[in-house]
């Protein structure tokens, strides 16, 4: 058989060849690209896929001295007595809803700071602001509990000011479950919405400027603008916000909890990835551990799945 290309009569076996050529001259290009990337897939297989073999001590009495094959193999036993155990249901109590109440507020105070920053027109003190309420994102939870620690103490500035100009007595914030689980929210947004202001800001820019002229010729003001254009551009991002969200629905932040939280809270306080370190680590009891977060890393990888496909569904949002 044969093909007709640029005018000429070509065996199509000829043509088959020379396409093939093209891909593998393609793929060839960008090979300083893919040596970019391997120091990065290698440490991605070294530190997150050889250690995964550790899984088996979910299903094992695993003992140190004995390894992984010779440990005595007991089935499901951790995962039924983790389901057996009350205060392991408390604790995922505690990650549902310090991870739900994080993620919503993430997504409705950035959403609203950005449009109340969208409408200052003096470009430097609307940089000034923007600058400001990012940089938290850059800071550690390492340092931030230094400080969160010192001045919420009941002796620090925060008390201080509460005592000295409302009267009222100090409040133990880091020691009162009620108070914690208000200040691990409040901290949280603080240091994160910043982010995610800066993402709706950058759907704002991408707003056609005709539209609010048109719209301005029609006797629309601000409101009804922000209400008709402005919103209804902003939800398709925030769509995608919060249904890749969801895979980290089982994640409540583990270095801001373990560094601000004490015996004192652990029943309002605790988290799955937290009670794992004590029960795995100081506790000793490695098989119970991996059962804990397998459960977890399985719980997760679904919902990663499922938001994926909602946010391809409902904001055209794809990776692959």
């Amino acid at each position: 058989m044969e093909a007709k290309l640029e005018g000429k009569r070509i065996p199509q076996a000829n043509v088959g060849n020379k396409l093939d050529k093209k891909r593998k001259k393609r793929y060839k290009q960008p090979w300083i690209l893919h040596l970019m990337v391997l120091p990065a897939a290698i440490m991605v297989f070294i530190f997150s896929y050889i250690p995964m073999s550790g899984i088996l001590m979910a299903f094992q009495d695993y003992k140190p001295a004995l390894g992984f094959f010779n440990s005595e193999w007991v089935g499901l036993k951790h995962f039924r007595y983790m389901w057996e155990n009350d205060y392991f249901l408390q604790i995922t109590w505690n990650t549902l809803f310090f991870a739900c109440t994080k993620i919503i507020m993430n997504l409705i105070i950035p959403f609203v700071f950005a449009l109340l920053l969208n409408e200052v027109r003096k470009m430097a003190l609307k940089r000034t602001i923007q600058t400001l309420v990012y940089l938290p994102h850059f800071l550690s939870w390492v340092t931030l509990s230094g400080i969160l620690i010192d001045i919420l103490a009941q002796t620090g500035i925060v008390n201080q000011f509460l005592v000295s100009v409302f009267g009222i007595k100090p409040i133990f914030f880091l020691g009162d479950g009620s108070w914690f689980r208000f200040t691990i929210i409040a901290s949280d947004v603080w240091k994160e919405f910043g982010f995610n202001t800066i993402i709706f800001l950058a759907a704002l820019s991408g707003i056609n400027p005709a539209l609010y002229e048109a719209a301005e010729v029609d006797g629309a003001g601000r409101w009804k603008q922000t209400m008709y254009i402005t919103i209804p551009a902003l939800i398709p991002i925030g769509i995608v916000i919060a249904t890749l969200a969801l895979g980290n629905v089982l994640n409540a932040n583990f270095d801001q909890i373990f560094n601000l939280y004490s015996p004192l809270i652990y029943q309002q306080g605790d988290i799955i990835d937290t009670f794992v370190y004590r029960e795995g680590l100081l506790s000793g009891q490695f098989s119970f551990a991996t059962a804990v977060n397998l459960f977890k890393s399985v719980i997760s990888l679904i919902l990663i799945v499922i938001s994926y496909r909602l946010a391809y569904r409902f904001a055209g949002y794809r990776i692959f």
